[in-house]
């Protein structure tokens, strides 16, 4: 039987179930780490965008904060990340078989000090998965991406601004222990 990039079928109601397999949507480099779609964001029958994240050894995602919130479960390798509290940013270890909830608008960031990748499935918004197609650029599901350009990076800034996202400073990042090149 061949395998196909998603199949559909229907039910008496007229409702449509939906198998994506992975690998099939493609992957995107987005500064480091990578994400894979499950659901599509531009899908106009589902609330939320589910992807598998992959944050190679020693990349870290930059502090940051968005409306959207989002759940991680890990799959495989254990990563860092930094937990808001009131006031109070405190770095946590999380493992595979873990699972963290970033409410929206909390300050958080992403370090992988292992070194294997660390794989996770994430459940967040439409606009978040919107957000991550704009910013994205199309990768080899785990080959390394290339740096960003000075180009990518003002684009980066661009979208964040349309999409109202906040991202920390090289030296708010720097006294994380995030070094951001």
């Amino acid at each position: 039987m061949k395998r196909s990039s998603s199949m559909q079928t229907t039910n008496p109601t007229g409702n449509s179930t939906q198998f994506v397999h992975r690998g099939t949507q493609g992957a995107l480099d987005v500064f480091g780490p990578t994400v894979e779609f499950l659901t599509l964001p531009e899908e106009p029958d589902t609330d939320y965008c589910v992807m598998i994240g992959t944050i190679p050894p020693g990349v870290s995602v930059p502090l940051h904060s968005h409306p959207d919130p989002e759940s991680f479960y890990v799959l495989s390798g254990s990563v860092r990340t930094l937990d808001q509290r009131g006031d109070t940013l405190e770095w946590r270890t999380v493992n595979p078989g873990d699972f963290a909830h970033i409410p929206g608008h909390a300050k958080h960031a992403w370090q992988n000090a292992s070194s294997e990748p660390s794989l996770q499935l994430i459940t967040t918004t439409r606009r978040l998965g919107r957000f991550f197609r704009e910013i994205g650029r199309p990768v080899s599901a785990g080959a390394p991406g290339k740096p960003p350009t000075a180009d990518d990076l003002q684009h980066l800034i661009r979208i964040a601004a349309k999409y109202e996202y906040w991202m920390g400073s090289p030296e708010e990042n720097a006294a994380l222990g995030i070094v951001i090149k």
